[in-house]
C-alpha cells in the first residue's frame, strides 16, 4: 500500500502570494526606472535664442502645454489672450520652436499625455556671440572680510591650553567687523586682537547667508600676546583658463567657483584681479594623480588683464582690460545650447605655453539633468599631442572652452582622477546665469 503526502495548501498559498508580491515589486521597479529615465531625458530648464528657429528633439513619450505670450511652434504663430494662453508640445517627435523676444515660459509635461512628469522652464535668451579665449590667467581674489579656516588651541603663560574661539567661531565664517569697526584684512584682525588687552570683543560674522554677532575674549599666549585661537585667510591665488569674452568686453572663466583650499567653501569675494601668466611647466597627470599647469604670475599693474566682479559656482566673471578682447586669437561664434550638443568629436582651446591652441576631444556623454551644474558634459581627450604633453586634463585647464560644429558649447571643469584622459565640462549656457 503506497502512502502519498498531500501538499500543504496553506504553504502553497503563501508561496503564490510571495511570488505575486515579487512580480508586483519588479514591475513597479521597472516602471519607476522608466519614469526616472524619461525625467532625466528632459532638462528642467531649456534655453532658446530669441528670434532663432530651434529644434527640440528629445524623443520621449511626453508632451504638455507651453504657456506663452507670443511664441511660434512648428511654424504656427499665436498670441495669448490677456487671461493667458498655451500651445501643446509633443516631444515624441522633433519640434521647431521660435520666440520673438527675451522672456520665460512654462512647459507642463505629462508622460503619455496623462501622468504628470515635470515642469520645465523655457527661457528665451539673447542670441549672443562669444569669443572663445583659452587664455591662461593668473587669479588673485580678496575675500569679503576674513575667512576662518580653522579653530584650535594654544599654550598660555601658565602652561595651560586655551581655545577662546572654540564653540564661538566655525570653519567657513567670515569676520566682517570687530566692535563695529570693519575688518578687511588678516593683518587688521590680528592687530585688533593683539591690542585688545584681553577685553571681550564683539564680532560681526557672516555664517552662510546670515549675519550674526558673537562675543569672545582673547587669552594671552606664552609669548605675552593676545590670541583668539583661530586660523584665518583673506585672499587666494591660482592659475586657470579664460573661457570666453563677449562683445562688450566681459569675460567668464574656470567654469567653477574659487573654493577655499581648507574649507572647500565658495569664497566670498570683495575684489579680484586677473593677471597675465606664463605657463612655465607641466606636470603630467597619471591614474590617481592629477597633473598641473605651472604658471609664473607677476602681480604688477602692467600685467592686469581685468577685474573679477563675481565668484560663483558656475565660474568667475568680470570685465577685461582694454585690448584683451582684440588680442584674443579666435573670432566670435554662436552659442551651442545643451539640446544642440551631441556625442562625438569636439575641440577644446587651451595654452601649453605657446598661446591658445585647439585640441581634439570626444564628447562621450551629455547629462541634461545633472544635480552638479559643473558636470553636464563628459569628455575624453583624443588629441595625441595633448595626451603626450599633459596626460589629459590637468589643473589649470579649468575654463578651457569646448567647441563643437563651430559653436561654443561649454568649458572644461574637472578631471577624472583615476583616468586623466577623461573629465567633465559645464554647459556654456550655465555660465551665462550668474
Amino acid at each position: 500500500m503506497e502512502c502519498r503526502k498531500e501538499p500543504d495548501q496553506g504553504l502553497l498559498l503563501v508561496y503564490k502570494r510571495f511570488l505575486y508580491v515579487l512580480l508586483t515589486l519588479g514591475l513597479l521597479g521597472v516602471m519607476l526606472s522608466f519614469y526616472y529615465f524619461i525625467w532625466l531625458s528632459v532638462p528642467s530648464t531649456i534655453m532658446i535664442k530669441a528670434g532663432v528657429e530651434q529644434e527640440l528633439d528629445f524623443k520621449v513619450p511626453a508632451g504638455g502645454e507651453l504657456y506663452k505670450d507670443v511664441i511660434e511652434v512648428s511654424g504656427r504663430v499665436g498670441s495669448a489672450p490677456e487671461s493667458g494662453g498655451s500651445v501643446y508640445i509633443d516631444l515624441r517627435r522633433p519640434v521647431t520652436i521660435k520666440a520673438s523676444q527675451v522672456d520665460q515660459y512654462k512647459l507642463h509635461l505629462r508622460l503619455f499625455g496623462m501622468i504628470p512628469l515635470k515642469e520645465v522652464s523655457v527661457e528665451v535668451i539673447q542670441d549672443l556671440r562669444l569669443k572663445p579665449a583659452g587664455i591662461p590667467i593668473g587669479i588673485y581674489v580678496k575675500t569679503q572680510g576674513v575667512l576662518v579656516v580653522g579653530v584650535g588651541e594654544f599654550e598660555g603663560e601658565d602652561g595651560q591650553k586655551y581655545s577662546p574661539g572654540k564653540f564661538i567661531f566655525q570653519v567657513g565664517d567670515y569676520i566682517l567687523e570687530i566692535n563695529d569697526e570693519a575688518v578687511n584684512a588678516k593683518k587688521e584682525l590680528i592687530e585688533k586682537i593683539t591690542h585688545s588687552d584681553g577685553q571681550e570683543m564683539v564680532f560681526k560674522v557672516q555664517r552662510g547667508k546670515s549675519e550674526i554677532e558673537v562675543k569672545a575674549r582673547p587669552e594671552m599666549n606664552q609669548n605675552g600676546e593676545y590670541k583668539m585661537g583661530i586660523w584665518v585667510r583673506d585672499n587666494a591665488q591660482g592659475v586657470g583658463t579664460m573661457t570666453y569674452i563677449d562683445e562688450r568686453g566681459y569675460f567668464g572663466a574656470l567654469g567653477h567657483g574659487i573654493n577655499d583650499v581648507d574649507t572647500s567653501t565658495l569664497m566670498s569675494l570683495s575684489k579680484g584681479t586677473l593677471y597675465h601668466t606664463e605657463i612655465i611647466g607641466i606636470t603630467k597627470g597619471t591614474n590617481g594623480s592629477p597633473g598641473e599647469l605651472t604658471g609664473f604670475i607677476e602681480y604688477d599693474d602692467r600685467n592686469i588683464m581685468g577685474n573679477i566682479t563675481a565668484n560663483t559656482s558656475r565660474g568667475i566673471f568680470g570685465i577685461c582690460s582694454p585690448g584683451i578682447a582684440q588680442s584674443a586669437d579666435f573670432n566670435y561664434m554662436p552659442l551651442g545650447l545643451k539640446q544642440e550638443i551631441k556625442k562625438g568629436p569636439a575641440q577644446i582651446v587651451c595654452s601649453l605655453g605657446a598661446g591658445p591652441e585647439t585640441f581634439d576631444v570626444e564628447i562621450i556623454d551629455i547629462n541634461l539633468e545633472n544635480d552638479n551644474v559643473n558636470r553636464g558634459i563628459v569628455l575624453e581627450i583624443t588629441d595625441p599631442e595633448l595626451i603626450m604633453a599633459t596626460g589629459g586634463i590637468v589643473q589649470g585647464m579649468s575654463g578651457s572652452p569646448i567647441i563643437q560644429d563651430g559653436k561654443l558649447v561649454g568649458a572644461v571643469t574637472h578631471v577624472l582622477v583615476q583616468d586623466p584622459s577623461k573629465g567633465y565640462g559645464i554647459f556654456i549656457e550655465e555660465m551665462l546665469v550668474h
